[in-house]
């Protein structure tokens, strides 16, 4: 019998168009023969839309991005918990959703309250691993080596812009990375080589959230891991990432394709070890589950935990579906296991205990 199974994107994020991309791709992938696919689309709006199933894969975005004016704003809730409505229970949700509003730890809660099986991070894992700031604090308790960072919040920025800028120059030295705390997919993210560059990034990152990470800019190889599991996370391959802009921006993650991927990374077998370790403690200190990209900073034989991304792309020429296609599990493979990996999870929650007085 086939599982039912809710595909959601969109979203309000910046990364809305990011998600659209990935819901294509992965209509691509998965196997209709194992599963009904409902669409479920979530406007730039944040309007929520269902679409007719699908039993084929997309073959354009545009195909994706369906409305459904409904007289009820709440249609879909009531849509997933009408058990007496055609198609109302979904097996398993799979959130495609990228950025905030998606990959925050919001649509992961919601799914909680509904009791709905989902694929990926919970709750926890998902804002932590959003927030980058809260990443790297929990990083620093697990004793993951990191490059040297700073961060703020707008009104200290309004307040204080001077004194901050002296801090970053104090602490760190150019050229920095200027990221906004809660966003992914390169977007809002500058490279600064001088105070007036500082600046201007920094007041580009605050377009995009609240808070603003500063960190040092090293020379290095970006190299990436994925794992994927719940109680025994398992690791890839490697893979190395040489873009030919001067970072890995959002147009070279995405547009021009001219970012060469190397699967596997030419690495010594002791920065492999080191990468795998480092991954695993990653994933476990974030309490992670499903799935999980870790990037690193390579120097020689020292290796930098960047950051981890809760809900990486699964675009065609997406680091993680690729580096496990190297590691022998190939993309429809891929989604199979996390689908598995939600069940499990929830079923693991349906067996907990609450006392009641």
């Amino acid at each position: 019998m086939k599982k039912r199974i809710g595909l959601l994107y969109g979203g309000k994020s910046a990364e809305h168009e990011v998600s659209l991309i990935t819901a294509t791709a992965v209509t691509k992938a998965i196997d209709f023969d194992k599963y009904e696919v409902i669409p479920i689309y979530i406007t730039i709006d944040g309007e929520w839309c269902r679409g007719p199933q699908l039993t084929k894969p997309a073959e354009s975005i545009e195909e994706l991005q369906f409305t459904k004016k409904e007289s009820k704003p709440n249609y879909i809730l009531e849509f997933i918990l009408d058990e007496n409505q055609e198609q109302a229970k979904f097996d398993v949700i799979f959130p495609l959703l990228h950025g905030t509003y998606g990959e925050d730890g919001t649509v992961q809660g919601l799914l909680e309250l509904l009791n709905l099986p989902y694929v990926g991070n919970g709750v926890l894992s998902s804002s932590a691993g959003m927030d980058k700031v809260v990443m790297k604090q929990l990083f620093s308790i697990a004793g993951l080596n990191q490059v040297p960072f700073v961060y703020f919040i707008r009104y200290e920025w309004d307040h204080n812009k001077e004194a901050l800028l002296s801090k970053c120059e104090r602490e760190l030295t150019y050229p920095m990375f200027v990221k906004p705390a809660n966003l992914g997919s390169s977007v809002g993210i500058s490279k600064a080589s001088n105070r007036e560059e500082l600046e201007k990034s920094i007041n580009i990152a605050f377009k995009y959230d609240r808070k603003v990470v500063v960190e040092q800019g090293i020379e290095a190889r970006e190299i990436e891991m994925a794992v994927l599991g719940h109680n025994e996370p398992k690791v890839s391959v490697a893979g190395e990432i040489k873009p030919t802009t001067e970072f890995y921006d959002y147009e070279s993650k995405y547009k021009d394709g001219s970012t060469k991927l190397i699967i596997p990374a030419e690495i010594t077998k002791e920065v492999e070890e080191k990468m795998k370790d480092m991954a695993i403690r990653a994933f476990k200190v974030l309490d992670c589950s499903g799935l999980v990209r870790a990037d690193f900073f390579v120097c020689g034989d020292e290796v930098f935990i960047n950051e981890v991304n809760t809900m990486p792309g699964f675009t065609p020429v997406s680091m993680y579906p690729l580096l496990w296609q190297n590691s022998g599990l190939n993309y429809s493979e891929l989604i199979d296991q996390l689908i598995e990996l939600a069940l499990e999870r929830h079923k693991e929650k349906q067996q907990l205990q609450f006392n009641r007085e």
